[in-house]
Parts: C-alpha cells; structure tokens; sequence
C-alpha cells in the first residue's frame, strides 16, 4: 500500500506591475492576489516568463519601463524590462494582472462603502 502526499497548504500568490516612463512620466500600478483555485493558472504564467535571460537595458527616450514583481509562499522574483522587451509571456502576465486588477477595481467601485 503507497501512502498519499500529505495535503499542502493553498500557495498564495501576489502580483503587481508597474509602469514608469513615457512622455508625461506617468506612473501606474496594477496589482492581483487571485484566490486560492486560481493560484495555479497565475503560477504557471509566472513559470512561463524568462526570469533569468538577458534584455536589452536601453529602454530609450519617452520609453515605458516596466517592474513585475511576484510573491509567492516559496520565492519572491523581480523583473525590470523595457518597454521593448515585453512581449511573450511576459506581455501575458502584465495584460493578465491588467484585467484582474480592473475587474477588482470595478467590483471595489460597485460595493456599498
């Protein structure tokens, strides 16, 4: 008889974007903390993006310049990446934490304050 794995505590997962630069320098900032039956959809976007491969650092003049950073139960990671750069998955993640961040947002507009 093979004994089961024991059960594994929900992985928490924490993402926020930002976006700097541009021509009126304008800083925004999105953010997620999915739920914890989404969080293996969220972690395997983040295990899609090339953490550890070279960019170009030259994000030009009136460039956007983008920070992800992710926490998890296990690790944090950082990420800086011109604007040129962000494509792939890493323009998946950013969009993915985009339109979670506004569906959360809109639902925060519509509860009862």
């Amino acid at each position: 008889m093979s004994e089961s794995p024991p059960p594994t505590e929900p992985q928490q997962v924490v993402i926020a974007v930002v976006r700097t630069g541009g021509i009126a320098g304008i800083r925004r900032k999105w953010r997620v903390e999915p739920d914890a039956a989404q969080t293996h959809r969220w972690i395997a976007m983040i295990e899609s993006c090339p953490w550890d491969d070279e960019t170009d650092a030259d994000a030009g003049a009136d460039r956007f310049v983008w920070v992800i950073r992710v926490r998890t139960s296990s690790e944090e990671r950082e990420r800086e990446l011109p604007d040129s750069a962000l494509d792939g998955p890493w323009r998946d993640l950013v969009e993915a934490v985009r339109a979670a961040s506004a569906t959360r947002d809109t639902d925060d507009e519509e509860s009862p304050r």
